[in-house]
């Protein structure tokens, strides 16, 4: 398997920023860690091992980014205004920097031709930011894998909510999108596969994902939203199955 190491200065966010690369062609995914976690937490975690055969037949390129939870979603403490505005300077390093050369080093291993669009994929609070990163950005992103993820703000802002707050809350802005929004008929031409398990450590995930789900059928938005069983605990070993069983339906 071909791994390949990135790190580039961010001027969104004034620091060097680094990613894992794992594999030479197919479909370009971006993978966003856990809570807290680093660029290399998918392959230590067994995440990269899980997806190995679709990323040595060139179906899978995986590109593994670092968060900056800390300053975040994690730092309940701090000003939840500077807090959400740190987030942005990442959500705009993702997209106007990272993104970019995502599309190019994917193309070159694959004879020139640029994805259509990339796939992105988390677990935990990884899901959280793959599902905000699809739902507000389906001219980069067409497909999203969201295993155990919260698709909310409130959990970790406390009922404090602004601008910036409301657009990184997928299941408020969606709430709030008509049913004519041209993001709502981009959704419907997307994969969408949202997971969570039934067992320990899921209830806020169940319950988060079930209002999600709601609000997709209502808008008529087509997406596989999977509830596994009760003996499926939020934790990586099942995300370690859930992973390549939805990647086999999907790529």
């Amino acid at each position: 398997m071909n791994k390949e190491y990135y790190k580039a200065y961010s001027h969104q966010l004034g620091r060097e920023m680094e990613v894992n690369i794992y594999g030479h062609a197919g479909k370009p995914c971006l993978v966003f860690p856990a809570q807290n976690g680093r660029f290399f937490d998918f392959e230590n975690f067994g995440m990269v091992d899980a997806c190995a055969s679709f990323i040595e037949e060139g179906k899978l390129q995986l590109f593994c980014v670092d968060s900056i939870d800390g300053e975040t979603w994690s730092n309940e403490a701090g000003d939840p205004r500077w807090r959400i505005e740190r987030h942005e300077a990442w959500y705009r390093y993702i997209c106007e920097e990272l993104v970019p050369y995502i599309y190019a080093k994917n193309a070159s291993g694959n004879g020139g031709q640029y994805a259509s669009g990339l796939l992105t994929t988390g677990c935990s609070m990884g899901a959280t930011h793959a599902a905000n990163f699809f739902f507000r950005r389906p001219d980069i992103f067409d497909a999203v894998i969201a295993l155990s993820g919260y698709y909310s703000a409130d959990m970790f802002f406390h009922g404090y909510m602004d601008d910036l707050v409301y657009q990184n809350s997928p299941i408020d802005f969606i709430n709030g999108m008509s049913y004519d929004h041209p993001y709502v008929e981009q959704y419907r031409h997307h994969s969408i596969i949202i997971c969570t398990g039934q067992g320990a450590w899921e209830d806020d995930m169940i319950r988060s994902t079930s209002r999600l789900k709601e609000l997709l059928d209502y808008k008529d938005v087509p997406a596989w939203i999977d509830f596994w069983g009760y003996d499926v605990n939020h934790d990586w070993p099942w995300w370690r199955v859930q992973f390549p069983y939805f990647l086999g339906h999907l790529l």
